[in-house]
């Protein structure tokens, strides 16, 4: 098992692991992997291990923007469709 990057470290990096996000965003793995898998959070796959990569600011900003439209009720294929056009 690889040691966690420090805080600096990870907010210094252009892309961070779905751990990492979860750390900046203080969302649950769990959610951040459904909207992965949902199409929602878009990421790299690069690599031996293929580990999923996530464009840090981007990411971020986008789970930011789901989570506000959950609050205000937005269903999630509405908030798929709402990210897609932009």
């Amino acid at each position: 098992m690889s040691r966690q990057r420090s805080l600096e470290a990870i907010l210094a990096s252009d892309y961070v692991t779905i751990g990492e996000l979860a750390r900046l965003t203080e969302v649950r793995y769990s959610t951040l992997k459904f909207y992965t898998e949902e199409g929602m959070l878009p990421f790299r796959q690069e690599g031996e291990n293929l580990t999923r990569r996530y464009r840090r600011e981007e990411s971020v900003a986008r789970v930011r923007r789901i989570q506000e439209l959950r609050r205000a009720g937005r269903t999630v294929p509405e908030v798929k469709a709402i990210l897609q056009n932009g």
